[in-house]
């Protein structure tokens, strides 16, 4: 591929700064620069040995694990936008808010014995002014490296613990906290800031970031990007196609929707304009099949280790019930890009402007070992933690094969260091998503939930369902996906599980995707600002593209529900075949009917029956999906007589 397809190094970073918070560090900071490198490569270094040694608690890892990082973050990260290119150094204040930091979270390593057991001794003052000072700290860290959304929502619930007593209404009212009580429940017992997400993170979440790191290093975002092309290129819209086949693949080892939108879209962007296709619709292509990344196994998102944890069952089981509905949420993509680009007659690229299939495989399938050994170590029965350091050592090994990834110390120390860098927002974005949790454990706001959506759904599954979506949707404009997450699990699944006798898989899947597609969901769709902001497009207009792309996204979680075979609880190979197979027929309607082609540009009503039998075939019944099937077909027999209306394209290689 040219060179000058791909959008300038500059202009990608400008787009990273504008929409992706964890971009805004500071790049000319002297000295400060060494201490830097020295905390990220011993907690790199730390994580990798207690990988391979397990010998410390959990507590006292995931302190080790939050208070490095947050002293990483207040020396790399300034307190303002806009200040990371202006300050030449570290500023004195942040020297001492990071040292601060550090010292609050080590506080639970130096006196673990003493703390242990003040549940029944009590805490001393100092405590309760640790356990303040590193709230506050955390939460500030917090809105550095992640957005002050996810401030706002901690905040509201530490207040709601504080002032729970004076709130009218008996459905949220408690008897309320002190403050001393608060913070020290929050700061020094496991279910609040070093609860579940802070040691998820600390055990694998940060591992696999690290993988991720070794893997960019080894060029392989790049081989994806040429074994796409080389897969798809040739048939009709094959630029689009080869962008979500791209954002499939980057997805393994990428967690960010924002990230890979624009790794990916610095690329395939101009070259989906260049074949026809319309910035918006470039944009929201890139943008819907980037935020894909996280729900494409085997890595998935950070959030995907924390269900793990909550549904008490190994990885490899998350893993495998998030394949079938990853294949239809990326299919729906590819469907949609392919009736588009017939809508607009876009053929295919040359097979001389494509790479080899064979050759690429040939000269570079050797990377995709690690990825191997990744899953082949989980499905045998090994920890996330083992498999993550099995994968990270395949990946540093492979590094050497080729001279350009070859490392010496210096890149070695690089990487190690970038690796606890890519870490920072993820680490406290868990930590504040505990306060979050910790504040619906000690309150009970669980339970009062519960009694809501079960009072505004009048008990009927539907209603609480489109109530938990909005919920996870709106949650998702202001929360990182892990967060929400943390947040949605610990609400808004246990009420579909206890309340509608929802599988526990399918419930969590349900929340966990409606806090992705966030996302791409206007009005902040930050993916298809980002998207937009390569193509030159509107973003509003690229986010309501995306959401059309993505239609699937917003129909797959109904279908788990409903149809837990499709996420492998209680599976027979026939049943599992029809449902898959009439789900995919269902979304080819439905991405037929929002893009309006199908054989032929479909007229209105045409639309209106291919959505329906889309619907129809989603739905897990026999005679409702025969019936789905009928409406696709007699659309297809009605435009199959209609006179070519100049949509149909009909060149060498096209699909």
């Amino acid at each position: 591929m040219k060179e000058n397809q791909q959008v300038d190094q500059d202009k990608t970073k400008e787009i990273l700064e504008k929409y992706d918070k964890e971009s805004n560090f500071r790049v000319n900071i002297g000295k400060w620069a060494w201490v830097i490198t020295f905390l990220g490569v011993s907690l790199t270094v730390f994580h990798l040995y207690t990988a391979a040694s397990s010998v410390l608690p959990s507590q006292q890892q995931g302190a080790i694990h939050l208070g490095t990082a947050l002293g990483i973050i207040f020396l790399l990260f300034p307190a303002k936008k806009g200040l990371q290119k202006k300050q030449k150094t570290v500023p004195w204040y942040d020297v001492l808010l990071a040292f601060t930091a550090m010292y609050a979270g080590y506080h639970k390593i130096i006196f673990y014995d003493r703390l242990s057991l003040a549940t029944i001794n009590g805490y001393t003052t100092f405590d309760i002014i640790v356990a303040i000072i590193g709230i506050v700290l955390l939460l500030e860290a917090t809105r550095r490296t992640v957005g002050v959304p996810i401030i706002i929502v901690a905040g509201i619930m530490i207040l709601y613990t504080l002032f729970g007593s004076y709130i009218p209404t008996q459905v949220l009212s408690h008897a309320g906290f002190s403050l001393n009580d608060i913070t020290t429940n929050l700061w020094f017992r496991t279910s609040g800031v070093f609860g579940t997400p802070i040691q998820i993170s600390a055990k694998f979440i940060f591992l696999f970031l690290f993988f991720g790191v070794i893997l960019v290093h080894t060029k392989i975002g790049r081989f994806f990007n040429d074994l796409a092309f080389a897969l798809t290129g040739r048939y009709t819209g094959g630029t689009a196609k080869a962008a979500v086949a791209a954002s499939s693949l980057q997805g393994m080892v990428s967690g960010s929707s924002v990230g890979n939108t624009v790794a990916s879209g610095s690329f395939t962007i101009p070259m989906m304009k260049r074949a026809g296709f319309k910035p918006e619709f470039a944009a929201a292509t890139e943008a819907s099949a980037s935020t894909g990344g996280q729900i494409m196994p085997p890595l998935m998102g950070a959030a995907a280790f924390i269900m793990m944890e909550y549904l008490g069952v190994d990885y490899g089981t998350v893993m495998l019930a998030a394949v079938v509905p990853a294949i239809l949420y990326f299919s729906g993509i590819f469907i949609g890009t392919h009736f588009e680009a017939k809508r607009l007659r876009i053929h295919g690229l040359p097979k001389s402007e494509l790479p080899s299939f064979r050759k690429l495989m040939v000269k570079n399938g050797f990377m995709l070992l690690p990825l191997f050994i990744i899953v082949g170590t989980i499905l045998v029965g090994y920890t996330p933690q083992r498999a993550a350091l099995m994968g990270i050592i395949s990946a540093f090994i492979i590094s050497f094969i080729r001279k350009e990834t070859r490392m010496g110390f210096r890149k070695i120390i690089d990487v190690f260091e970038q690796g606890a860098r890519v870490a920072l927002p993820v680490i406290a974005a868990c930590a504040t998503a505990g306060i979050i949790a910790g504040v619906v454990s000690i309150t009970g706001l669980g339970n009062k939930f519960a009694a809501g959506i079960i009072a505004l759904s009048g008990g009927i599954l539907p209603f609480a369902l489109v109530f938990t979506m909005v919920a996870c949707i709106i949650l998702g404009m202001g929360l990182p996906t892990t967060a929400n997450y943390v947040v949605t699990a610990t609400i808004a699944a246990p009420v579909l599980i206890n309340e509608f006798a929802v599988a526990p898989i399918a419930a969590h899947m349900f929340v966990f995707y409606f806090g992705i597609v966030a996302d791409i969901t206007p009005p902040v769709c930050l993916a298809a600002y980002a998207g937009a902001g390569i193509a030159r497009a509107n973003p509003f207009k690229s986010g309501v593209n995306a959401v059309k792309l993505a239609i699937a996204a917003f129909i797959v979680p109904y279908i788990f529900i409903y149809n837990p075979i499709l996420v492998l609880v209680d599976a027979t190979p026939v049943m599992f075949i029809i449902s898959v197979t009439t789900a995919l027929l269902g979304i080819m309607a439905v991405s037929s009917s929002v893009i309006g082609f199908f054989i032929r540009n479909s007229k209105g009503w045409e639309r209106i029956l291919l959505f329906a039998g889309g619907i129809l075939m989603i739905l897990p019944e026999v005679l409702t999906s025969s019936i789905g099937i009928v409406i696709m077909l007699a659309v297809w027999f009605i435009q199959k007589q209609r006179e070519d209306d100049g949509g149909k394209v009909t060149i060498q290689g096209s699909v």
